[in-house]
């Protein structure tokens, strides 16, 4: 990867070879008056024209129509801009062909244009997820992106071009019939048994046949509050997870059985996530899921998980009740040193924001958080901290699933707010939607989800998939704080370095991330972690935790730049943050 402007930091100071603990982080009051937040969608100045078709747009037929798909910010051609692939679908007996995804290439100011069919990514069809990330460590991330009937894996050349390389990875040919009813949903890539190689967890919705599928209104499934809709989930089987553990040869052994994520039963998956949540070290996976328990497999570090969404707390909500699991995200919002976990979820119900109590217990806050005000039909999730304080804030996309609600008596849309939750720093969020600018007055038929900074400026941008639109980029241009982005290189350990813990501390506080696998809905964000600094002036200390368990510990650091660790190095660059 080429990086032409880092020059050399000074400061480093130790490398450990313990694992690391984090903990007795102070909390600290946010300024009294908060800056001003403001965003503008600069998607189609930016060049993200194309509409992501999925389904019908005035009627839906089946469930199938209604998930959409996702998105990935990653460099993938190793120019230091972050690029864009959008997932792209289809609709019932197509007039004319359908399109491929898009994958949007970056000129280094944040200003795109569509290379898919050059870069070798043409298959076309019902897509939902995709996820990023350096399967071979050669330097060049590598793309998944998950179907019904059937995913597709891409190696990513170097060269600009990306080779489908499924059938030869072992992931599955595509074409048995067992594989077109496969309903594949959220993906992630995740270093589980930490041997330096990133291995894919999948999720599945559904077994679903499409021929043989009920017509809307025909059941008691297919109704809703008075409405002939879609049919499902209820009445279907749900599916089962998958765990591809890499074989290091550019092949993968499907480990699901053996590793203990089948147990659990059929549930109907949807966002995936991979983080350490118990702070032993070792990646933790949770799956959201749709009126079926939530799923939480704990890493017991010899190749096998133990399914304990119930027991800690994440599998219903505070009232033991089931939910519409859609998106998920992970961010330590209130400085405790554990990662907490926020979910989105049908209409009708609230977001959830699962408190991590000590790596073993979750409480549900959400109520108590201030997220119980607004109960639309979220998708999208991730913790941004869009005003810099140092506290992670909340940023929703919703979107309703029938198109059939618009004109009718029910009272709802099916286009929906972005919703906008600033973190207070005290456990509670406060809904900023009104005051946070264009960007967020516009009503959307949203899906997927993902942030990263994507023109260099240092504050990420949020972009937002919806169905059968073209697709928005809120850019930030609110009142600044001071900030630090920290992009990581393994070398023993994973080259993407997903599963990293990065704890920096400025002003008798620590502020932790990680660099996670997946999340969002069927989408993944940019794995450079960005970190407020409000009116502080530097970086007394960065501690990384390297996926295998090394620990290395960087002195003071500048503000206002990012900063590129690799495993093992001593030496750190840095470049500054471009004025936009």
């Amino acid at each position: 990867m080429r990086f032409p402007i880092f020059r050399v930091l000074p400061g480093f100071t130790a490398i450990l070879l313990s694992t690391l603990a984090v903990g007795g982080a102070l909390f600290v009051a946010p300024a009294q008056v908060p800056r001003a937040i403001r965003f503008v969608d600069v998607a189609a100045d930016r060049g993200l024209t194309a509409v992501t078709t999925f389904g019908g747009s005035a009627r839906k037929d089946y469930i199938l129509e209604s998930t959409g798909t996702g998105a990935v910010l990653f460099d993938f051609d190793d120019d230091g801009a972050q690029d864009i692939f959008i997932a792209n679908g289809t609709v019932l007996n197509p007039k004319t062909p359908p399109q491929p995804s898009q994958l949007y290439h970056n000129d280094g100011t944040g200003h795109f244009t569509d290379v898919a069919r050059k870069a070798g990514l043409t298959k076309t069809g019902w897509a939902q997820a995709a996820c990023a990330g350096d399967l071979d460590n050669d330097g060049h991330p590598d793309l998944l992106v998950t179907y019904y009937g059937g995913n597709t894996l891409y190696k990513n050349l170097g060269n600009g071009r990306f080779e489908d390389v499924t059938a030869r990875a072992g992931l599955g040919s595509g074409v048995s019939e067992a594989e077109k009813k496969f309903w594949s949903s959220g993906c992630a890539f995740v270093d589980y048994d930490r041997d330096g190689l990133l291995d894919i967890v999948i999720g599945s919705y559904l077994s679903f046949d499409l021929a043989g599928a009920p017509k809307p209104g025909s059941g008691r499934n297919c109704m809703w509050k008075g409405l002939a809709v879609w049919c499902g989930p209820h009445g279907m089987e749900g599916g089962l997870p998958t765990l591809y553990h890499n074989n290091g040869d550019g092949t993968f052994t499907d480990v699901s059985a053996k590793a203990g994520l089948l147990a659990a039963g059929r549930r109907n998956q949807l966002g995936v996530v991979t983080a350490d949540f118990d702070n032993d070290g070792w990646p933790d996976i949770y799956i959201a899921c749709d009126q079926t328990p939530s799923l939480l497999f704990r890493n017991k570090h010899d190749g096998t998980f133990e399914e304990i969404g119930s027991q800690a707390g994440v599998a219903y909500n505070s009232d033991g009740r089931l939910q519409a699991g859609m998106g998920v995200a992970v961010a330590d919002y209130d400085g405790n040193g554990f990662l907490d976990i926020a979910k989105t979820n049908f209409s009708g119900d609230r977001p959830s924001l699962f408190h991590n109590e000590d790596g073993k217990l979750f409480e549900d806050v959400s109520e108590q958080a201030g997220l119980g005000r607004n109960q639309l039909l979220g998708w999208g999730i991730a913790f941004l901290d869009v005003d810099e304080d140092g506290w992670p804030d909340l940023v929703m996309a919703n979107g309703h699933v029938y198109p059939e609600v618009d004109g009718s008596a029910v009272g709802e849309t099916y286009r929906q707010k972005t919703l906008l939750y600033r973190n207070s720093g005290n456990g509670r969020f406060e809904d900023v939607t009104a005051a946070a600018g264009p960007g967020f007055a516009v009503a959307r038929p949203a899906r997927g989800l993902a942030v990263g900074d994507v023109d260099g400026d240092g504050r990420p941008e949020i972009l937002i998939v919806n169905m059968n639109e073209k697709p928005a980029l809120l850019k930030n241009v609110g009142a600044r704080g001071n900030a630090l982005a920290v992009e990581l290189v393994g070398t023993k350990s994973n080259r993407s370095a997903i599963g990293a813990r990065i704890t920096v501390e400025a002003g008798g506080r620590k502020r932790i991330a990680e660099v996670v696998g997946g999340g969002s809905y069927f989408s993944q964000s940019s794995l450079t972690q960005y970190f407020g600094l409000g009116g502080l002036g530097k970086v007394d200390r960065i501690e990384v935790r390297w996926p295998n368990g090394l620990v290395q510990v960087w002195g003071e650091v500048g503000i206002n730049r990012t900063v590129r660790l690799v495993e093992g190095r001593a030496e750190a660059g840095e470049r500054a943050f471009v004025k936009r």
